[in-house]
C-alpha cells in the first residue's frame, strides 16, 4: 500500500505544477486602459476561442482542476 500511496502523491505533485503551469501561460482576460479608450472588437480569434491555444489552455485548466480535486480526495479518504 506504501508503493500506491507514494505514486498516488506523487501524480498529485505533477498535477499541481502542472495546473500552476497551465494558469501562468493563459492571457489577462482584462483589457486595461487601451480597452477601456479604444472598445473591445471581436476578432476572428476571439470568435474561435475554442480552437485556438487561449481555448486549450482553459479546457486543460478544467481538466486539471478536476484531476486535482479528485486526487486530492482520494489521498484524504484512503491515507
Amino acid at each position: 500500500m506504501d508503493i500506491l500511496r507514494t505514486i498516488v502523491m506523487i501524480l498529485f505533485v505533477l498535477i499541481c505544477i502542472a495546473l500552476i503551469v497551465v494558469i501562468l501561460m493563459q492571457e489577462s482576460k482584462t483589457s486595461g486602459l487601451s480597452g477601456a479608450i479604444n472598445g473591445v472588437a471581436d476578432t476572428y480569434w476571439g470568435k474561435n476561442k475554442g480552437r485556438s491555444m487561449e481555448g486549450k489552455l482553459v479546457q486543460a485548466t478544467k481538466v486539471l482542476a478536476v484531476l486535482f480535486f479528485i486526487v486530492a480526495l482520494a489521498l484524504n479518504m484512503t491515507w
